[in-house]
């Protein structure tokens, strides 16, 4: 098995056939979609997981071993549906993989905490007695090179995200950690709508450095999700509502507008202009950059545990147009990849389509903390920064 398989020329069947023809092993017959061995009955099949269904995937109980090839690109959700349907007595699951990323999903699952039931073998070019002489040739001289894309392409190691992640892994996971933070910030909400029949309309909800909740909803109407939102503004008084309004996101604009929360709501295009154009391809772009940097500041920001997240996060691709701006992979890409649409990211990111200030202080007289303002009131009353 492997995530993605179109046809049979995208799975093993040539490199087996390959090897049985070699090895001449007559006892198996070997067809363009199958191979069966004659004697013992035993039956190769092959299947992409993305294609399957919790059903078919539930149909492979008696399967004694699942081979994972190209690991690697395995989501997790395809890993949840499999793992616990691979039960028949003695039965193994053999995983092999080249790591892109150090958050893997199968590598998160299996190889951060491995249990008695998990062997890990780290197998390079070194230890391969048939490795041709051409190939320990090229190893060498990518090692004399490149010492980088040594390490990933011959030695295995994850890439470095930062040649071409847009969000680091490790300023995600600082950011799940408890670091005590309180915050008087205006609240922000941020609503991704769904599109397609799996995906999630999500809610984010944020405080300056604080984003303290997620709440997602699946197959819901325009009207509906405009009912939650109306709950969420009525009962929590955001600053600001921002709105994915591409697609079907538009119909929930116009319903809250409707009702008359025009100072509040704010529709997003992410495909439009952005307000900074010499550097990002487009809002998208520009918000989640926004989103990185707040990330990445060495005051602590806070962002609840959650394994959904943090892989969304951490999923996003950069690139640069012919302008030399930053855009980022396109959605399809990322939810082939993950198996489902970066939903709770988006919402995530949309909470930083604009600045948002908080208009009270200004009614009472007191600017807002580490404002511009506050540390000159500071220095007044002190004397000192």
């Amino acid at each position: 098995m492997r995530e993605v398989q179109e046809s049979i020329k995208d799975s093993v069947h040539k490199l087996l056939c390959d090897r049985i023809a070699f090895y001449e092993l007559s006892d198996y017959k070997t067809t363009e979609t199958q191979i069966i061995n004659q004697i013992s009955g035993t039956s190769f099949i092959f299947k992409g997981l993305q294609e399957q269904n919790a059903a078919n995937i539930k149909s492979l109980e008696g399967i004694d071993i699942v081979w994972l090839e190209e690991a690697q690109k395995i989501s997790r959700r395809s890993w949840e549906v499999l793992d616990p349907t691979i039960r028949k007595t003695g039965s193994e699951i053999w995983i092999s993989m080249n790591r892109e990323e150090e958050n893997d999903p199968i590598w998160q699952a299996l190889a951060i905490n491995p249990d008695e039931h998990t062997l890990i073998v780290k197998v390079n070019y070194q230890d391969n007695p048939f490795c041709p002489e051409e190939m320990r040739y090229l190893a060498e001289k990518c090692k004399r090179e490149n010492p980088q894309d040594y390490e990933h392409i011959w030695l295995g190691a994850p890439r470095s995200a930062g040649d071409y992640k847009l969000i680091a892994y490790a300023d995600v996971r600082r950011a799940t950690e408890n670091c005590g933070l309180i915050t008087h910030s205006p609240l922000i909400i941020g609503l991704d709508v769904a599109r397609f029949g799996d995906d999630k309309s999500v809610f984010c909800f944020r405080r300056g450095r604080v984003c303290s909740e997620f709440m997602s909803f699946a197959k819901l109407d325009n009207v509906a999700v405009a009912n939650q939102a109306t709950r969420y503004i009525r009962e929590y008084n955001p600053m600001r509502v921002f709105i994915d309004a591409g697609g079907v996101g538009g119909g929930v604009v116009d319903i809250l507008l409707d009702r008359g929360f025009k100072k509040i709501v704010r529709p997003v295009m992410f495909g439009a202009k952005a307000v900074a154009d010499d550097r990002y391809h487009n809002r998208r772009a520009e918000m989640w950059d926004e989103l990185r940097i707040w990330l990445q500041q060495e005051a602590c920001v806070k962002i609840p545990y959650d394994e959904r997240l943090l892989a969304e996060l951490c999923a996003v691709n950069k690139k640069y147009d012919s302008r030399g701006r930053l855009q980022l992979e396109e959605k399809d890409e990322i939810k082939k990849r993950l198996g489902h649409s970066p939903d709770f990211a988006d919402a995530l990111a949309l909470t930083f389509a604009e600045p948002v200030y908080d208009n009270s202080y200004a009614e009472h007289g007191i600017p807002p903390e580490n404002s511009i303002e506050s540390l000159f009131q500071i220095k007044h009353n002190n004397n000192s920064w």
